[in-house]
């Protein structure tokens, strides 16, 4: 893995931590630490869209994104547990892992034209 989809697994940790924040801050803080969460991850989803294929990146991110945010509630917050939605995340996250593999960076792109 290079570190352009580093950067977009990062990207999609802070999206969990901006969504949670975005319907649990309750002070200045908590709406801080929120702002700079969604600073950091789309920084980093930006970053990463200049090098590989921006609608995989999305993907990729929307995707991981929302299964932390799923499973945050249901471990942290006490969101019932659903069989059903964890098989339905499960899913996802296995199109997202397909995405990515089948998706070369302009790098490895560039490097196979010149060899």
């Amino acid at each position: 893995m290079n570190k352009e989809w580093v950067k977009v697994l990062i990207a999609a940790f802070f999206e969990v931590f901006w969504v949670i924040g975005l319907k649990h801050a309750y002070d200045g803080w908590t709406w801080l630490g929120t702002a700079l969460s969604i600073g950091i991850s789309f920084y980093l989803l930006i970053m990463a869209g200049e090098k590989l294929p921006v609608g995989t990146v999305y993907a990729v991110f929307v995707g991981m994104g929302t299964a932390g945010t799923v499973l945050s509630e249901m471990i942290l917050f006490g969101e019932p547990f659903n069989f059903m939605k964890v098989l339905l995340i499960l899913l996802l996250l296995v199109g997202v892992i397909g995405l990515k593999m089948v998706t070369k960076d302009e790098k490895a792109k560039t490097e196979g034209v010149e060899s």
